[in-house]
């Protein structure tokens, strides 16, 4: 009897080593999925601000592209990247993109309110007190989202998620979803 205890007993455990064995890459692919999923819906919010920003500054007058303040941002982000372990030039270009996208969003919002001479807007949002909150809220929800993602992005599945059109970044043309991108590209 305790032999035949014993038996089933290893048999159970092997049994369970070979669906633990057969079902962990799935498990762990299916949770990188969410991950990567997770960052293009970060991602996606923050280019959604830019149409904000793009109001604000066809109100102003100013500028969209602002070097300085971009420096500053990239200086920043580099800090919060060293302390939390990720790449901190990794880090910069992936916000760089992120500058990119956004002026891509906002260059083509003020060609087309310029061909239909758009009035200035009212109300339109205000960059300090409206957007830069949202945006700095967002930085560093995306700082830990890539670093979740950063060893993984040569793997076959998020090559697969990059060019799928069913992301959160579906709803942007496909040169800004490009560029929003570009640096999770395998190198």
């Amino acid at each position: 009897m305790r032999q035949t205890l014993i038996r089933l007993f290893i048999c159970l455990w092997a049994s369970i080593l070979v669906v633990a064995c057969t079902h962990s890459p799935a498990v762990a692919t299916q949770a990188k999925e969410q991950q990567v999923q997770h960052l293009f819906h970060l991602i996606a919010q923050r280019l959604e601000v830019a149409p904000l920003v793009a109001r604000s500054k066809w109100n102003s007058g100013g500028a969209i592209n602002d070097p300085a303040r971009e420096q500053f941002i990239l200086e920043e982000v580099q800090k919060q990247a060293l302390a939390i372990g990720l790449n901190p030039r990794f880090a910069a270009d992936f916000f760089q993109s992120q500058f990119d996208a956004g002026k891509l969003i906002q260059q083509q919002l003020h060609q087309e309110w310029q061909q239909q001479n758009q009035a200035p807007f009212s109300p339109a949002p205000d960059l300090a007190r409206d957007v830069r909150p949202v945006l700095d809220a967002l930085s560093p929800q995306l700082l830990t989202a890539i670093k979740q993602v950063e060893a993984d992005r040569c793997q076959p599945y998020m090559q697969r998620l990059l060019q799928t059109e069913a992301s959160p970044l579906a709803q942007f043309n496909t040169e800004v979803r490009k560029i929003a991108v570009r640096t999770l590209q395998c190198p």
